[in-house]
């Protein structure tokens, strides 16, 4: 086995976001958030299209519907060495530049492990110890 992981404390934020936006988005995360995973940032992931359904109820903003309505969305997935208020300036720039007007944001409790550099470079299974993989980018390769 290999070195022991660090362990970070932060938080696992998932954004719902029709595809369209979810670039745009993403940039105001990163206005914010450089998104450090160890010797790497901008690290984020988003999901395939999936359905986010609502029912509007007649105080929101655009009209009330009277069955759920369906939109394809992704999610935004990353995780912030951050918890609490600490959050804020993030949430901000993520409701800024989403299309809603009640994006779904989930904030959750999340722990983090992170390698220590320079121990298990060797470990055979490494991508850079073995033929070359087709998910490897090609700026590894």
């Amino acid at each position: 086995m290999g070195p022991e992981p660090s362990i970070e404390q932060g938080t696992r934020v998932l954004v719902q976001v029709p595809q369209e936006a979810a670039g745009r988005v993403l940039q105001a995360v990163l206005s914010q958030e450089p998104l450090h995973w160890g010797d790497y940032d901008q690290v984020a992931f988003t999901t395939c299209a999936g359905v986010q359904q609502f029912r509007t109820l007649p105080q929101a903003r655009n009209r009330a519907t009277d069955q759920a309505v369906a939109v394809a969305c992704v999610e935004l997935q990353i995780f912030v060495p951050k918890q609490g208020q600490a959050l804020e300036p993030l949430l901000c720039a993520i409701y800024h530049a989403h299309p809603y007007e009640e994006p779904v944001i989930q904030l959750i409790a999340a722990a983090r492990s992170l390698h220590r550099r320079g121990q298990d470079e060797a470990n055979p299974n490494r991508f850079w110890n073995q033929e070359t993989a087709d998910w490897v980018p090609e700026a590894h390769r």
